[in-house]
């Protein structure tokens, strides 16, 4: 009788017993991977943030309140919001914003979150404070003003993600 109780217990929970084994050492790693990981994001975030702060301030000892650069957005949107597009800034306000042949562009709310470079690091910023996954930004090392701004602010969504350039940055 006791030998068929310990078969019986043997074959119902042999195989619980062989799968907490097996998945014993991997419960010994989760601990370590999920705070690398935290602790990654966290400095990857106080970086950018450091970039961003560094840049703004040698910007604005620059001092520069007229100038003009070309901008392109490699956005999945309507082509016209692509550009690549002429920003002129007198006096620290935009002045105009035309395509590269000259002409004004038909919606230049398109590109209202860009028309400035500070409103370019205010969408650095921005990203920052809502801890977008990834966040990626070259900066002109003389003047401090952003080359490139790719921000992707959520991994698992898809069509959400900016891409800009700036390029031909002109002070006049």
């Amino acid at each position: 009788m006791l030998r068929n109780f310990k078969i019986q217990w043997m074959q119902l929970h042999w195989p619980i017993v062989i799968s907490a084994a097996l998945l014993m050492p991997l419960s010994f790693n989760t601990p370590a991977i999920s705070q690398s990981t935290v602790e990654t994001a966290q400095k990857s975030a106080n970086e950018d943030l450091r970039q961003l702060r560094r840049n703004r301030r040698l910007w604005n000892q620059q001092n520069i309140r007229n100038y003009r650069y070309t901008l392109s957005n490699s956005c999945f949107c309507t082509p016209e919001a692509r550009g690549p597009v002429i920003i002129t800034v007198k006096n620290g306000i935009t002045a105009s914003i035309t395509t590269t042949t000259g002409e004004p562009v038909s919606n230049p709310e398109f590109f209202e979150r860009y028309k400035t470079i500070p409103k370019l690091f205010n969408v650095i910023a921005d990203a920052i404070a809502r801890k977008a996954d990834n966040i990626d930004v070259q900066y002109n090392n003389q003047l401090g003003y952003p080359t490139q701004i790719s921000i992707d602010y959520s991994f698992q969504q898809a069509d959400e993600e900016l891409y800009l350039t700036i390029e031909n940055f002109q002070t006049l």
